[in-house]
């Protein structure tokens, strides 16, 4: 099939490139080009995806079996895309967000029917469900194909791990000296990761299914650990015993450090029980 993935270097779309390219399919990139990839056999497209005149001119005369957008974040883009790829394309895949749903949700586990209205002060998960919006309703209205694929959070290698303060190495080094951890709450919601690997094989099954079209999936690890155990896992990954864990209210560390805890805030601090619906 002729791919184009809209991205293709960071950290979900790399593994899906590198996928394609073992089962033999043509790729194109569109992107940037700040960030270089060793994929020989994969031409790339250089440009802004935001500077929408520019990405129109660039993508609306050429066709492809499939589109794979990794990188859409705002409702501006998501009309841009469909402008650009309507006709032009036999299958649209959004790669979307697990965070998308109402926090706390009205019950667990939480399937993809249910309800789409995040806080507007988490303004990334606020612009993916309009985003999600928009392409539903192209479906509706004048049969775009498009298929949603929502991922939770997915790491791999040298990206970091996730913790209550987001990405920063500290906290490896922290368990490694033995030193005391924070983490938001009482470390007894619910988290769920997967690895980048599973999640592009998702993508890449996805593809070319009518089946898939007009519908929305969650891609989640299979496990749904509580942050204790999470940490327990990191520390046991590193061969290091689990150190003192500090709870501290959410609300309470916002309030201390607004900046550091916004995720723990609007995100972390939930529940996060997902499960497949398969009807």
């Amino acid at each position: 099939m002729k791919v184009l993935i809209v991205g293709g270097t960071g950290l979900i779309s790399t593994p899906i490139t590198t996928l394609l390219l073992e089962q033999g399919h043509t790729i194109t990139h569109f992107n940037r080009g700040n960030k270089k990839e060793d994929f020989p056999d994969v031409q790339t497209i250089v440009g802004d995806r935001t500077d929408f005149v520019a990405f129109e001119f660039l993508l609306e005369h050429k066709t492809f079996d499939c589109v794979i957008d990794m990188v859409c974040y705002k409702p501006e883009e998501a009309k841009s895309a469909i402008e650009t790829f309507e006709g032009n394309t036999q299958h649209f895949i959004l790669c979307s967000t697990v965070d998308v749903y109402t926090k706390p949700a009205p019950h667990y586990p939480v399937t993809e029917d249910a309800p789409r209205k995040p806080r507007g002060e988490f303004t990334y998960a606020y612009n993916k469900a309009k985003c999600e919006k928009i392409f539903l309703e192209a479906h509706e209205q004048n049969n775009f194909p498009v298929t949603i694929i929502r991922p939770a959070y997915t790491y791999r290698e040298g990206y970091g791990i996730l913790h209550t303060f987001g990405w920063s190495t500290d906290y490896l080094e922290r368990i490694r000296l033995g030193k005391p951890i924070i983490t938001h709450g009482d470390g007894n919601s619910f988290w769920v990761a997967c690895h980048a690997e599973d999640v592009a094989r998702a993508f890449v099954n996805t593809m070319g299914n009518s089946s898939t079209v007009g519908k929305s999936y969650h891609v989640t690890g299979e496990e749904w650990l509580t942050w204790r155990a999470y940490h327990e896992t990191v520390a046991k990954a590193l061969g290091c015993d689990l150190p003192e864990i500090i709870h501290i209210p959410t609300d309470v560390l916002y309030k201390l450090v607004p900046e550091q805890s916004f995720w723990a805030k609007v995100n972390f601090q939930y529940n996060k029980i997902w499960i497949l619906d398969i009807r």
